[in-house]
């Protein structure tokens, strides 16, 4: 490893526990608020303080250095929350090793020595050369896959902490990564498109003839090295669809069968931003892949709570989170085992949509085995449901005005209009 390379990896750490600072900032302030405009607003409007809003000052601002040495409000004394250093930490740590796989030692720098290289068709985005350097459009690769850990990491803390996950930590960046995508047009891990000519040959003796109509045969690859934004838009595009359908399909099925909800809106909405910067194929492998990583933290939470009355809530958006990560820094060792799978082609879908309704049969049948047997499911009662709108009734009710004991800062009117303070606010504060 050359110094230079070294030195980069060292600086991206420190710089990337900077950012995590943020992104605690993100973690503690969008709980409250529900709608994205307030998420977003409330990182630079309100102080870092829970309690008294007051904004950090001296060595209170350094990650890690600053909580160690100062970890209290210098207004209110209160303790800065334990969590800010991990999170400072975990941040420069996974943005480091991210860089550390995607971009090759600078001493011998090939696209070939890159983690995201697998040698094997369908080439990826090293094809298309008009546009920019190998070193550059691989920058800009890491770029975005930087910002999708960066919100990975918010959704999973808060999801942890509350099982919900705010629009904040997904819609901006899914917007970006759509038009970055589209701009830069080499951010890709996979073409839109691919499939095996002979496998399609061999389809076509199995199926009908009336449906060979579906076994189309696209070389994405040439029209991405002609058409690399448009290319780069529809991969995005469609992964956004991809994740976002699959999860729902997954989720209504759950509702349908189980009467109650299986997945919520922040995991339907944070799979469509993974697939909005990994593509459909790697964003299908992220959802299988979540299972894996879950199912041994779910056995050990229930032995855990096995004893505990009511329902158990089992936050899945971590699982998503920690799978897409995986699916990156193992990309060599996971990717040629999944392509067997895309080189369906349309068949793919087909199968997909089978096992969709075999997994509706099979919940259908475990409840109806449950019911012969006598075994309950929980009642989801007032006092035992704890979902999203509670929460955000929770810190409503806690802090109603989050002006108490401060002077009136500016804000939106909408913002007050809400919480019914807006009268109150209007007669104390003429214009």
């Amino acid at each position: 490893m050359s110094d230079s390379y070294l030195f980069v990896l060292v600086a991206i750490a420190m710089g990337g526990s900077y950012v995590g600072r943020w992104l605690h900032r993100c973690v503690v302030r969008f709980p409250p608020h529900y709608s994205l405009r307030d998420q977003l607003t409330s990182v630079w409007q309100e102080g870092d303080c829970r309690s008294c809003h007051t904004w950090e000052s001296g060595l209170q601002h350094v990650p890690l250095i600053g909580w160690l040495i100062a970890g209290r409000c210098r207004s209110c004394n209160r303790k800065m929350d334990a969590r800010r250093p991990v999170v400072e930490l975990l941040t420069g740590l996974v943005l480091a090793g991210l860089y550390w796989v995607e971009i090759p030692d600078f001493g011998s720098f090939v696209v070939e020595n890159s983690g995201l290289w697998t040698g094997r068709k369908p080439s990826g985005p090293e094809a298309i050369e008009q546009l920019w350097s190998p070193i550059v459009w691989l920058h800009l690769r890491y770029l975005l896959h930087a910002v999708l850990l960066c919100g990975l990491i918010v959704a999973t803390v808060i999801d942890f902490e509350l099982c919900i996950i705010p629009d904040g930590c997904t819609i901006p960046a899914m917007i970006f990564s759509v038009l970055f995508s589209f701009a830069v047009g080499q951010t890709w891990l996979t073409p839109v498109w691919f499939q095996d000519p002979s496998t399609v040959r061999i389809q076509k003796q199995i199926i009908p003839e009336a449906f060979h109509f579906i076994l189309f045969e696209w070389d994405a690859v040439a029209f991405s090295v002609s058409h690399p934004h448009w290319h780069g838009l529809l991969v995005s595009l469609a992964g956004l669809f991809m994740g976002a359908a699959v999860t729902w399909c997954i989720r209504a099925i759950g509702f349908l069968v189980l009467k109650k909800e299986a997945m919520g809106d922040g995991d339907v909405v944070l799979m469509a931003l993974i697939g909005a910067v990994l593509g459909w194929q790697p964003v299908l492998v992220v959802f299988f892949l979540a299972p894996l990583a879950a199912i041994p933290f779910a056995i050990g939470m229930w032995v855990l709570r096995r004893k505990q009355p009511g329902p158990q809530y089992f936050p899945y958006g971590p699982w998503l989170s920690l799978s897409a990560v995986i699916l990156l820094l193992g990309w060599q060792a996971i990717w040629p085992r999944t392509t067997p799978v895309f080189d369906m082609g349309m068949l793919l879908f087909v199968v997909g949509t089978v096992m969709m309704f075999m997994m509706a049969a099979l919940l259908y049948f475990s409840q109806l085995v449950k019911r012969l047997l006598g075994i309950e499911e929980p009642e989801l009662d007032g006092d035992s449901q704890w979902s999203s709108a509670d929460h955000l009734s929770y810190y409503a009710g806690e802090r109603p005005d989050e002006e108490t004991g401060l002077w009136s800062r500016p804000q939106w009117p909408g913002s007050r209009s809400g919480r019914g303070l807006g009268p109150g606010h209007d007669w104390q504060n003429p214009q």
